[in-house]
């Protein structure tokens, strides 16, 4: 084979994985249309409790860690500005409307060590559970930078409703 040959199966070959990669996307974006995160402020009055930057990760099923959802606004990984308030949680990723989770829409929060093809040190992420627009369960998982995962989950767990049962699990969720 001469080597323009190869060039040119080369060339072929990766235009077809391209075209692959951009049908398999096309197909989880139509499967995952359905589901929306709540987008909007904070209610007027709440109180901000804790903030943090870091890293959005990825949204999931509950219980799938490598199983990526294709949310609008949640949909690729970003940086992200976490405020929680007293009334609930507000994402701010780059170049996205804010997403707001209100305290009645969160299942749960603890912390995790794998999430998609991100691993880190063990309880490095935060797993924030919660529910869609159109009813199904997610996790989020997020990555403080300038904080702990720790200190992350334990003020989100503080603003949900008493006796808490969402307590962090020390040991967290890995696949």
């Amino acid at each position: 084979m001469s080597r323009e040959s190869a060039l040119l199966v080369t060339v072929v070959f990766a235009a077809l994985l391209i075209v692959v990669g951009v049908i398999a996307w096309r197909r989880r974006t139509r499967r995952d249309s359905g589901l929306a995160a709540p987008v909007g402020e904070a209610p007027a009055g709440a109180a901000q409790t804790f903030r943090s930057e870091g890293l959005y990760v990825a949204t999931t099923r509950v219980g799938e860690p490598l199983e990526r959802l294709a949310i609008r606004g949640l949909a690729f990984r970003s940086r992200i500005d976490v405020t929680v308030t007293d009334a609930g949680v507000a994402l701010d990723l780059v170049g996205q409307p804010r997403i707001f989770l209100a305290v009645s829409r969160i299942v749960s929060v603890g912390q995790a060590t794998v999430a998609i093809d991100r691993v880190v040190e063990k309880d490095g992420l935060v797993r924030l559970s919660w529910t869609t627009d159109a009813g199904p369960t997610v996790d989020s998982y997020l990555r403080p930078q300038d904080t702990s995962a720790r200190d992350l989950a334990v003020a989100i767990d503080g603003v949900l409703p008493s006796p808490s049962p969402h307590t962090p699990s020390p040991s967290g969720s890995d696949a």
